[in-house]
């Protein structure tokens, strides 16, 4: 088929069966000039063909939080009809597989780096079928926990509950004990807490400067929380949702009067 006019036209040979095709022109110059040209174009069954290779690449963020799911995605140049298969180096593949494009849950993988590669199918086995992509999984921040939360209890019942607290900083050589207590008077707070650190120094041999003591302010009860902080965690907030204000004055308990021994 002939398209155009003038001196430049295309010749569209598409679907032409194999064989020697001939294009012919005659030029006349309106003045009984003419002259003529030919030319010949064979077409030629392919004995060694193929369709081009594809180029395939995947897309990934740098870097993720913990527990956040990670998107892979395969882009394929071209019209190739391929299949999907994608493998990862960790972590779960929560949905997408045999598809362009998958997500990867994360979850207790911080610290880590996760590689997922795609293996594309129906591509002749000279071309190249797969790509890779990388995200690190970003460690979540260390944090603090409550250890135990108790009342106003005896000493001794108390020197059970630090007991374990101490056992729990010998396990854990980095971490930081918070004593955090919620005085019912203006005086508790600093008088119970002083009495729990001596214990711990002196009875448990933990180091003073593992011991932190934060003053929560006034309850209408005396309440003590023990915190365990890791290494880079930040000091835990003492939350009072029971504010007693103004603080009343601790009494006084009155000394025992001496017994007087009657003279016979």
């Amino acid at each position: 088929k002939l398209s155009g006019e003038g001196r430049g036209v295309s010749w569209d040979l598409s679907g032409a069966q194999p064989g020697t095709y001939t294009a012919t022109v005659d030029v006349n110059d309106g003045n009984a000039h003419t002259a003529n040209g030919a030319t010949t174009v064979t077409i030629a069954e392919c004995r060694d063909c193929r369709a081009p290779c594809p180029a395939v690449s995947v897309s990934c963020p740098a870097n993720v939080p913990q527990g956040e799911t990670i998107t892979f995605t395969a882009a394929v140049t071209g019209n190739a009809s391929v299949t999907y298969n994608w493998s990862i180096s960790a972590g779960t593949i929560s949905g997408g597989q045999g598809t362009s494009s998958i997500t990867v849950d994360t979850a207790g993988l911080g610290g880590q780096t996760v590689t997922a590669t795609v293996e594309l199918g129906g591509l002749d086995p000279s071309c190249s079928k797969t790509a890779s992509c990388s995200t690190g999984v970003e460690t979540p921040p260390a944090t603090c926990r409550k250890f135990d939360e108790y009342a106003d209890l005896k000493f001794n019942d108390e020197k059970a509950r630090l007991d374990n607290l101490a056992i729990q900083l010998q396990q854990d050589p980095g971490s930081q004990a918070y004593y955090v207590i919620f005085g019912s008077c203006d005086t508790e707070g600093a008088a119970r807490s002083t009495r729990a650190v001596d214990y711990l120094v002196n009875n448990r041999g933990i180091d003073r400067a593992r011991i932190t003591v934060v003053d929560g302010g006034c309850r209408e009860s005396l309440t003590v929380e023990l915190w365990i902080c890791p290494t880079g965690a930040g000091a835990p907030t003492a939350t009072n949702s029971a504010t007693v204000s103004p603080c009343p004055a601790c009494k006084v308990k009155p000394r025992p009067r001496p017994r007087m021994r009657r003279r016979r």
